[in-house]
């Protein structure tokens, strides 16, 4: 006796996307694994990952209705893809393609901060040449330097600025607010912010690249 899986054209169309779509699943799932192994190479996991990513749009959009949950579906099947799962619907694009975009929106970050550190030098080496030297002036201007500092993580932890804004304002919290800088302290901070600053920005290049 022949079983007939379905009853007419649309039911048969509709289970062979199902199959369908659990090819591309199962395929993709390989695939991620492929990549995160290195079994093969960056450039052809994207290309095929785009395909498989392209396939299964265009078919979980022809099967919304009659899969609205991809996520349902894998459990119903027993599928058992957690890297295809989010790939194809979490994620949507290839890892290479969220890596670089990493990447970048890092790269952006970072050189907001550089920017921040380097208004923040200027800033306080600048105040010093107005003779604004009293503790409550001096010591908010350093640990707005230290801060943005703290945050450029391309800056070793023992970065000669570093360490210098951290002793300058451990010897400032130790005064009155009201106290002010001696001109020969005054002196020393501008040439050691001069000098911090100089090495800062001779870190840029080596670190960035």
């Amino acid at each position: 006796m022949e079983v007939k899986l379905w009853n007419d054209k649309r039911e048969r169309e509709m289970y062979e996307n199902f199959a369908e779509l659990y090819a591309i699943i199962k395929a993709t799932e390989k695939l991620e694994k492929a990549y995160v192994r290195d079994i093969i190479s960056s450039s052809e996991y994207e290309t095929e990952c785009q395909k498989l990513i392209a396939h299964f749009k265009t078919l979980a959009f022809t099967l919304k209705d009659t899969v609205p949950s991809i996520e349902r579906f894998a459990d119903t099947y027993k599928m058992d893809c957690p890297a295809a799962i989010n790939r194809l619907v979490t994620s949507g694009v290839p890892a290479t393609v969220e890596h670089r975009a990493a990447a970048a929106a890092s790269a952006t970050t970072s050189a907001s901060i550089v920017a921040e550190c380097v208004q923040n030098f200027i800033t306080a080496m600048d105040s010093l040449k107005l003779n604004m030297v009293a503790v409550d002036q001096v010591h908010p201007l350093l640990s707005d330097l230290s801060a943005s500092l703290n945050k450029l993580g391309i800056l070793p932890p023992d970065f000669e600025g570093k360490m210098k804004m951290k002793e300058w304002i451990s010897r400032l919290s130790k005064m009155g607010a009201a106290d002010e800088l001696t001109e020969q302290q005054a002196r020393q901070l501008h040439f050691d912010l001069e000098s911090s600053y100089n090495s800062f920005m001779a870190a840029l290049p080596s670190a960035g690249t």
